[in-house]
This record gives structure tokens, C-alpha cells and sequence, in this order.
């Protein structure tokens, strides 16, 4: 029995190998389950003081231009700072923001635009962040062992994505807006004290400083390879045509559902979940670009099915699947990514990583909201999941080389194990 559920079970290998890895998994569960607080009643807040799904969707616009600048930005800072003193001071920066969220809740009239100008500081400061935990990971993990990190990194993220937007729903509804942001504070100190006990990372003593040329020097590099470029290029059609979120309690209130938005909220991590679960059988396998391939299509059908039916309970099992497929998509982008790049470009592939995974969902927040309310909400979900079909099953046509790929047999990914093991050896 112990074999067989091993054989199912999550690999925890570099939870028991790297202390850097334990610390970065505790921390990023902390600060996700009170992002996913303030996340659910940012929006909820809107819709509250407007009822426009319009102004909801306008949140992405709003985030989009920060997280572009400050996504690569971040990516060029990654290879020439200290990475543990852009995560700590960035953490910390997020907490403060969630205090301005709260003195606003408190106010007798709470004011709209400020929730505006913090969702553009918090999108400012994720992406200077993401690009110095991304890159971190390849530096902390055993290679034989990144998609098990990978997975781990997923249950971690979805752990709080499940039960933040679960609790912000009841938190907002019977004690207000005002608790669930200091819930987020809360999560952002303890968050703090755990990076505080994180090693230095240090970048290469040749690093050049964050420059306009560095940044171009990583695009030419992502454009360079077939695979990468394809990974950036699903991710974002999938994102930018089925990223219904922001106007779930408009489907919620077209549904007769109220009641069962954080549970819509929470339905494509509960499936995002189920598969890290039960994901031992991705280490056994090779060809992880068919991962990001069939789990973006997956995504798209999934979403589809959830616009076009109108019982809340297949809905939910819909989000759920939907969640799945995208998990299945994130560990292939994610093994490929730390499989085949250099570390010297680790930082500002990284950045570039930001904008697939992080831009595509804001362009999808304003689609959405534009959509619904140009068509209606429901139509608004099931086309943008047929376009986001129609989209990944085209760009695998234009880009084979990401269908091939094979980490046995492709040249960069080859070549960065080999990095990985001389590295090991010279510290050994």
C-alpha cells in the first residue's frame, strides 16, 4: 500500500533536501491565503460601492501597465541584486498597501479610487517579486527534482488559493471588507519573519546592472527558442480568452447563487489541487511540453462548459476540471522554464515568465468584463473558452518544437543539467 501510494502522492523530496525550498514553501503559503483574502474582496468591494461589472474589469486595466514595467524590470533586478532583499522588501511593501485597504474600509464612506491605485501598487510590487522567487528555484532544487517542486510549489499556491477565497466570502459577508484585509496584514508580518531567516542569494559577480540592454538581451533569448516562446504563448491565450474570475458574482447573481461565489472562486483550485495530489507520475515523464498543450485545451473546454450550463453544482465540478487542466499546463511551463535556461538568464526569463502567467489574466479580467457586459455574463464565459480552444490547438500547429520537446534529448535542457551537476561538483 505504501508503494502504491507513493506511486500517486506528490514527490516531497525537495522539501527533505532543501532548507531554502521549506522556508520559501512556508512563507508562500502564509502570504497566499491572505493575497487570496484581499484578492476576493478587492473586487467584491467594487462591485459593492458601483455594481458595474465594468469597474470590476477595469481592475486589470488599472494592473496591466505596472506588471508589464515592473515584470521586466524585476527580471533584470533577479540577476543583479540579492534576491532574498528583493522578496523580503517587497513582501513588506505588499503589507503596507493591504493597511491602505484597510483605512479605507474603515472610512464612513469607503472611496473607490484608492482601491484602484493599490491594485496598481500591488501588481507593481508582484512583478519586481516573481522574477526573484522564480529564479530562486532552479538555485535551491536538485535538477532531477524541479518538477516535484513544481507540484509542490502548486499544492502550496492552491492550498491558499482554496481556502482564501473560501473564508473571504463568509469573512466579508458577516464581519466586512475591513477584517478581511487584516487578515492579509496579519499573513504579510509573518511572511516577513520567515525571509528574514532565508539565506543570502547573491547574484554572479560578473552580474551587469538592471539596464534596458539586459532586458533585451532576454527577450532575444526566449524569441531565440521555439519552446520557450511557446510556453508564453499558450499560457497568455488561455488566459487572456477563459479568465472568467472577475465576474463571478455577476455569474453568481445570474446563476441564483450568491451564496456559492467563494465557492466558485475556490473550485479551480480545488481541481488544481486533486492533480498535484496525485502528481508522483509527472516526475516519470519526458515530454512535458504535451503537459502545457493539452492542459491549456483542457482549461479552455472546461471553461466553456462552465459558461454554458446553469446548474451551480455543474458549474462548480466544471471550475474544478478547469483547475485541473491548468495545473497540468503550469507543470509543464514550469519544468521546461527551469529545465532550459541559463542562470545568468534565470532573472530575466523570469520576468518574461511574469507577463505570460500574470498579463494574460489581467487582459482576460478586462475581456470579461467588456464582454458581459456587451453579450451578457454567461455568454462572455463560454466564448472566451472556445476561443481559448481554438487558440492553443493553432499555436501548437505554428510551434511543433514544443510538442516535441523531450527533456532527455533537448540541447538546452541537456546543457543546463550539465551547468547544474558542474556547480554541484565545484561546491561539493
Amino acid at each position: 500500500m505504501t508503494t502504491k501510494l507513493g506511486a500517486i502522492l506528490p514527490d516531497l523530496s525537495p522539501l527533505r533536501s532543501s532548507r531554502e525550498f521549506r522556508l520559501l514553501w512556508v512563507q508562500g503559503l502564509v502570504t497566499n491565503f491572505g493575497s487570496f483574502m484581499a484578492m476576493i474582496a478587492l473586487p467584491l468591494q467594487i462591485k459593492d460601492l458601483t455594481e458595474s461589472p465594468l469597474a470590476v474589469g477595469a481592475m486589470g486595466a488599472v494592473e496591466l501597465v505596472p506588471l508589464v514595467i515592473f515584470g521586466l524590470y524585476g527580471g533584470a533586478l533577479a540577476d543583479a541584486v540579492d534576491r532574498r532583499k528583493v522578496i523580503l522588501l517587497t513582501e513588506a511593501g505588499l503589507g503596507v498597501l493591504a493597511a491602505v485597504l484597510l483605512v479605507n474600509s474603515l472610512l464612513p464612506q469607503p472611496l473607490l479610487w484608492p482601491l484602484y491605485v493599490v491594485a496598481a501598487g500591488v501588481s507593481a510590487l508582484a512583478g519586481l517579486q516573481r522574477p526573484a522567487l522564480d529564479s530562486l528555484m532552479a538555485r535551491i532544487v536538485p535538477h532531477a527534482q524541479l518538477t516535484a517542486a513544481a507540484a509542490l510549489n502548486a499544492v502550496r499556491w492552491q492550498l491558499g488559493a482554496i481556502a482564501g477565497p473560501s473564508l473571504a466570502g463568509l469573512v466579508v459577508a458577516y464581519a466586512g471588507h475591513g477584517t478581511a484585509y487584516g487578515v492579509t496584514i496579519l499573513g504579510f508580518a509573518v511572511s516577513v519573519l520567515l525571509c528574514l531567516r532565508l539565506s543570502p542569494a547573491p547574484a554572479a559577480h560578473d552580474a551587469q546592472a538592471p539596464s534596458l540592454r539586459g532586458i533585451v538581451e532576454g527577450a532575444r533569448y526566449a524569441w531565440s527558442r521555439p519552446v520557450l516562446l511557446g510556453t508564453y504563448a499558450i499560457d497568455m491565450a488561455a488566459m487572456f480568452f477563459a479568465f472568467p474570475n472577475t465576474i463571478f458574482p455577476f455569474l453568481a447573481d445570474d446563476l441564483d447563487a450568491e451564496w456559492a461565489l467563494g465557492l466558485m472562486y475556490a473550485a479551480g483550485s480545488v481541481g488544481s489541487v486533486a492533480l498535484s495530489l496525485t502528481s508522483a507520475w509527472t516526475s516519470r515523464v519526458r515530454r512535458h511540453g504535451l503537459f502545457v498543450v493539452f492542459g491549456a485545451a483542457g482549461w479552455g473546454l472546461a471553461i466553456t462548459a462552465a459558461g454554458w450550463f446553469s446548474n451551480i453544482w455543474v458549474v462548480l465540478v466544471c471550475l474544478g476540471l478547469a483547475g485541473a487542466g491548468d495545473m497540468l499546463s503550469g507543470l509543464g511551463r514550469s519544468t521546461i522554464w527551469n529545465q532550459t535556461i541559463p542562470e545568468e538568464l534565470r532573472g530575466r526569463l523570469a520576468g518574461i515568465e511574469v507577463l505570460s502567467y500574470s498579463v494574460g489574466p489581467q487582459l482576460g479580467q478586462i475581456r470579461a468584463g467588456v464582454m458581459a457586459g456587451w453579450t451578457g455574463t454567461r455568454p462572455a464565459v463560454w466564448s472566451g473558452g472556445l476561443a481559448c480552444v481554438a487558440s492553443v490547438g493553432l499555436l501548437a500547429a505554428v510551434l511543433p518544437r514544443l510538442v516535441t520537446y523531450d527533456s532527455e534529448t533537448d540541447e538546452d535542457a541537456l546543457r543546463r543539467r550539465a551547468q547544474k551537476e558542474a556547480a554541484t561538483a565545484t561546491t561539493t
